[in-house]
């Protein structure tokens, strides 16, 4: 059994191997453009570093004192994530 699937932009039934270079084969559109371009950016997003507001940045070139009170402050940050985790794991729990 071969798989099908109706051209967005003709309507024209075509194989369809399920994946996203898929193209129609009267009209040569791809039959599923929207999944491509939903590819197409979670592929963007994880190529992107993380965002600074999530961790604060320790540079290597940071004096000593400066680089001990940004771990304090990354502790901090991974404390209150983990605890926020936490609550919202438990109102899930409670909830049912």
């Amino acid at each position: 059994m071969q798989a099908t699937k109706k051209c967005p932009a003709c309507g024209y039934w075509s194989s369809w191997q399920q994946l996203t270079t898929d193209r129609c084969e009267r009209c040569g559109q791809l039959l599923d453009p929207q999944r491509l371009r939903s590819e197409q950016e979670r592929e963007r997003l994880a190529q992107e570093p993380v965002s600074p507001i999530m961790l604060i940045e320790i540079k290597p070139d940071d004096k000593p004192l400066m680089r001990f009170i940004k771990y304090l402050i990354r502790g901090g940050q991974l404390a209150f994530g983990a605890l926020m985790a936490f609550v919202l794991w438990l109102v899930t729990i409670l909830a049912g």
